[in-house]
């Protein structure tokens, strides 16, 4: 089994949080990157061979899985970020497929039976070793992770419409504007995942298929899927049969793509509950990370949190609530932090406010300043999304 890890994407939708970064590389939880979800599954469920396909913006990315995914080199594992490397030509990636086609030569030369394309930007805990039972008793060519969300949600997702004997796909439609319902659901689709398992012999023969049709976006979801599923060789494995060590019934079956600043934000206020909706807690089948030699977080000055994550190297001396503050955070006296996100290094000025926002790494807020508080003068200043998250790049200055 060979895993391959799809991790070239812009992420427009994130900005700023990816301005100088691949969204992979986007700090989550306090101390983890989006990539390291879709990384500890792997190495969870025994895929202990991983090539991470990068291009956009790649270098936080690229030292990250480097300096962080260490496997035994004795036993010939291994995680290896792959840039792209226009081995067919002057030409970067066109897209997923594309990026597959051009990296051919790590499937030569692992030689193996299967291969698993992941994503690389999604929350969630998952055991591979259960799809990839499936998809080898089945039969197929290439099976894909579904689950469900609203039919309202069909224009961000590929969609799956299963077969009557709920197993092969009977089509798959990539980001659709108005999709048929679920049978037992009609305000529900199953969303693609972006999770396949693949029969190498396959995924070889779709790949070169797909590089001969001049009318291709070249794209995993938008080209392979369909082509394997007008092949009858397209399999769904449904994510609500998936069960990981140590899960609990509020987060079983838990997936959220982050490609947005809401979508992001919404994530982070999952994780501060008294009972999570995604437990980043459960040692049974633990989420890896780097973690930097600090000193644990220190509360002085009368500095009180609630309802919040707290990562080590924080000085707390003002008032922190439902927020996720990352390694090295100060909020100083009189300042209150409320239903925020604060990344690496962030500094709240004596009796500043920030609330409802999302801080990238080593932003400074002077003393006395708001966010949050005047939408208008927010709306002015920073990036403020549809759900009214207020959301700061590296290094911003605010006045």
């Amino acid at each position: 089994m060979l895993g391959i890890v799809l991790a070239g994407g812009e992420g427009k939708r994130l900005m700023p949080l990816t301005a100088d970064r691949a969204k992979p590389a986007v700090t989550f939880g306090g101390t983890y990157r989006l990539v390291d979800f879709v990384l500890s599954n792997l190495v969870n469920g025994d895929i202990l061979r991983i090539c991470v396909l990068t291009q956009y913006k790649s270098h936080s990315l690229d030292r990250h899985i480097t300096t962080t995914w260490r496997m035994s080199s004795l036993l010939g594992n291994y995680v290896t970020p792959v840039p792209a490397q226009q081995r067919l030509g002057p030409r970067w990636f066109l897209g997923s497929a594309d990026a597959i086609l051009q990296s051919l030569n790590l499937i030569y030369d692992e030689r193996p039976e299967y291969v698993a394309v992941f994503g690389a930007d999604h929350v969630y805990r998952m055991d591979p070793r259960q799809m990839l039972a499936q998809h080898i008793e089945s039969g197929a060519g290439v099976t894909v992770a579904g689950i469900r969300v609203p039919r309202s949600e069909s224009p961000s997702f590929g969609v799956i419409t299963p077969g009557s004997d709920g197993s092969t796909v009977e089509r798959f439609l990539e980001k659709p504007a108005d999709p048929p319902g679920l049978p037992d659901d009609p305000n529900c689709v199953l969303a693609s995942m972006g999770n396949y398992i693949f029969t190498t012999k396959v995924l070889i023969e779709a790949l070169q298929r797909d590089a001969e049709d001049g009318n291709s976006v070249h794209d995993m979801g938008g080209s392979i899927l369909p082509q394997l599923t007008a092949r009858g060789e397209a399999h769904l494995y449904d994510f609500s049969d998936n069960h990981v060590p140590g899960e609990t019934s509020r987060d079983q079956g838990y997936w959220r793509d982050v490609g947005t600043l809401d979508a992001y934000y919404d994530a982070h206020m999952d994780l501060i509950a008294e009972r999570p909706a995604f437990n980043l807690y459960n040692r049974s089948w633990p989420i890896y990370t780097h973690s930097n030699q600090l000193s644990p977080a220190r509360f002085n000055a009368g500095g009180i949190a609630g309802e919040s994550i707290i990562s080590a190297g924080c000085l707390i001396r003002g008032q922190v609530t439902r927020s996720v503050l990352s390694p090295g955070v100060v909020v100083d006296p009189g300042a209150v932090v409320q239903g925020s996100v604060l990344h690496d290094n962030v500094h709240i000025g004596r009796g500043a406010v920030v609330r409802g926002a999302v801080l990238d790494k080593n932003v400074e807020v002077p003393p006395g300043a708001t966010i949050g508080v005047n939408p208008e003068r927010d709306a002015e200043l920073y990036t403020v999304s549809k759900g009214g998250v207020i959301a700061l790049g590296k290094g911003q200055r605010v006045s």
